[in-house]
């Protein structure tokens, strides 16, 4: 089965990078996750990235914060789809991260979700896979349904206390 890449530059940033893992567990993907910098140990880095597909990788979700060189430095390297997600924080509040990973030059480009998309990053990497895999587009499918029951849900909840539904 494909595989999914969840590297980060620090500890600090697991709290959305586990919403992106969750979301691939929850589909039933494999992952790894791995701290990794690609300032401080870029031989370490290169090593992941150039390996990443012989492991059976197929896309890289890399979350970083300020410069945020590890999207697309893994972009520059792994040859199949990184994602990456900006990280929140930090003196200019991750609008330095979102440039980042968004100013990509031509022919090295990095899917962005949005700053601190953890969650959106992991279904962004199932609707990759699932191009190949019925079974997985199936689950994508059926989750889509579980949140329109959610909202569904909700409004009931709310037409319960007496507000008036929006008709057109």
């Amino acid at each position: 089965m494909a595989k999914v890449g969840i590297v980060m530059g620090s500890d600090s940033d697991m709290k959305i990078m586990s919403k992106a893992a969750d979301m691939l567990e929850k589909f039933g993907i494999e992952y790894e996750m791995t701290i990794i910098s690609a300032h401080r140990m870029p031989d370490i880095f290169f090593d992941y990235a150039k390996s990443a597909e012989s492991k059976g990788i197929k896309v890289i979700i890399a979350g970083a914060g300020m410069a945020a060189h590890l999207p697309g430095m893994c972009a520059a390297i792994f040859p199949m789809p990184v994602i990456g997600i900006p990280m929140s924080g930090g003196a200019f509040e991750g609008m330095d991260a979102l440039l980042s990973i968004v100013q990509m030059p031509s022919g090295v480009p990095v899917a962005t979700v949005a700053m601190d998309g953890g969650k959106n990053a992991g279904i962004l990497a199932a609707k990759i896979l699932a191009t190949s895999d019925e079974a997985l587009l199936q689950k994508l499918k059926d989750f889509k349904e579980e949140m329109k029951d959610e909202v569904s849900a909700k409004d009931a909840k709310l037409q319960e206390v007496g507000y008036k539904k929006y008709e057109k």
